[in-house]
């Protein structure tokens, strides 16, 4: 960038300054996370699905910190999307700095407090050079969210060099889902409303809104769309995924084998993936494309957040990469929109949204196969110490289908004898008359709502 257009970066930069203390917060719901949103002397990094909801996360920490008492002079916001910064780069950062002081002074020594706030910064080249720099020199917090295609979990550690702290953002969870839907989005009573639902008050209305849940999923801007509407939406976000996170960042060229690898991937939910089968299925069709290429095709799929991969549990690593993998979509809502059978597949969206949740909170899952050959949907390790043995099954009322889900737990807790087990069904009236006295089986509202994993929530209670 040339000299001469350092005043008209500055005029610009100040600009942004100005209106992100004059302009009023959007208006959210906000969303819930399990952990601290943030560490002394790091980077926060919001990260996630393009369109979960990361800037609008950033402008509810924004709004905390204000509800708390801090001057949203201190609590500068920018979005690089700005076109007018094109061409900005990291040693014209300093400007920004230097710019905030000019017009917000402060006390002496108020520069400790200042928050920054800074949307897809990813634009900027050499954006990690400037967050060191504020994180040392300026003593600031400092939270980034943008997208995937240049926010990649893996990236954001070696950008940093150990300064970074991650904050995961999935789309609506379903409690969070359900109080969107209370409060129409606004801030103002949503967590009465949310409270009002916990509290086991239309109970029916909650059983049928978790099975619009599963079949809507949790993306923020397709709540309350019909379903045509809402298919052509997420299949819109998929293909913004795959071009901007997955070709255009790793140079893919073989996009045809990539379509075919997430068709077959969001529409079989929970079903066990082996690169090998896949390889010899697009042969068969006359598709050439090599192993190692699908290999790569699904890590970049499951860093840019559209696919979540659970590896089968084992203490040998070999074995872990000989055996299936079971994928997933990020989102229940996105089933649908792929799968070519036309069928419901309700239990798969549950088992998605179970494993959505599992991550959500934090916990590390992988899937169990036993001796016997019965396989366990989720072995959850729980932060902190703890592990959990949790199988999902959307209908457990006949007592065929229960005894084969109480088997596999069993045979789970013989590996791992330490282990809650716990059994997830799709409602109160899917659950089995008797069940074993170790297995906690529960409707899948009550756990989903639960505001920790220890939380009960009163009327959709097993016992």
């Amino acid at each position: 960038m040339a000299e001469t257009s350092l005043p008209r970066l500055t005029r610009i930069l100040g600009e942004q300054l100005a209106a992100s203390v004059r302009m009023p917060l959007p208006v959210h719901t906000r969303r819930r996370i399990f952990g601290p949103a943030g560490l002394p002397g790091k980077a926060t990094a919001i990260v996630g699905m393009r369109r979960a909801g990361k800037t609008t996360f950033l402008h509810q920490l924004r709004r905390e910190r204000i509800e708390g008492g801090t001057s949203r002079e201190r609590l500068p916001y920018l979005s690089f999307e700005d076109e007018r910064l094109a061409g900005l780069d990291a040693s014209h950062l300093g400007v920004l700095v230097n710019e905030y002081h000019r017009r917000f002074p402060g006390p002496h020594g108020a520069a400790a407090a200042v928050t920054w706030c800074f949307d897809e910064i990813q634009l900027v080249p050499g954006w990690e050079r400037f967050v060191r720099r504020l994180l040392d020199g300026e003593r600031a917090e400092v939270f980034i969210t943008g997208s995937s295609a240049a926010l990649l979990s893996r990236e954001i550690a070696t950008a940093l060099r150990g300064r970074a702290w991650q904050v995961l953002i999935h789309p609506f969870s379903f409690e969070e889902a359900i109080r969107h839907r209370g409060s129409s989005g606004s801030e103002e009573g949503s967590e009465s409303e949310a409270a009002a639902f916990l509290t086991g008050r239309g109970r029916s209305w909650l059983e049928r809104a978790l099975l619009d849940w599963l079949e809507a999923g949790g993306f923020p801007e397709v709540q309350g769309l019909d379903a045509a509407t809402r298919q052509r939406l997420l299949r819109d976000y998929v293909d913004v995924a795959m071009l901007r996170d997955v070709v255009e960042r790793h140079d893919v060229r073989n996009v045809a084998g990539l379509r075919w690898l997430v068709r077959h991937l969001l529409g079989n939910a929970g079903s066990r993936f082996s690169v090998e089968k896949f390889h010899g299925a697009l042969k068969s069709q006359g598709l050439a494309i090599a192993r190692d290429t699908l290999h790569q095709l699904l890590s970049h799929l499951e860093d840019c957040f559209l696919v979540r991969i659970v590896w089968m549990e084992s203490n040998s690593e070999r074995q872990r990469m000989v055996n299936p993998r079971k994928a997933y979509p990020v989102d229940p809502g996105l089933i649908p929109v792929f799968d070519r059978t036309g069928r419901a597949n309700t239990g798969h969206a549950l088992e998605t949204a179970v494993l959505v949740e599992l991550e959500r909170r934090g916990f590390d899952v992988t899937y169990l196969r036993t001796p016997e050959g019965y396989e366990v949907d989720f072995l959850a390790r729980i932060p902190g110490g703890g592990m959990e043995l949790v199988q999902v099954c959307a209908d457990l009322s006949d007592p065929a289908t229960a005894a084969r889900e109480f088997r596999a737990l069993a045979a789970g807790g013989v590996l791992f004898p330490q282990a809650r087990k716990r059994l997830l069904t799709l409602t109160r009236d899917g659950l089995p008359a008797e069940a074993p006295a170790d297995v906690e089986v529960q409707a899948a509202c009550e756990w989903l709502l639960a505001p920790a994993a220890a939380a009960e929530v009163e009327g959709c209670r097993s016992s």
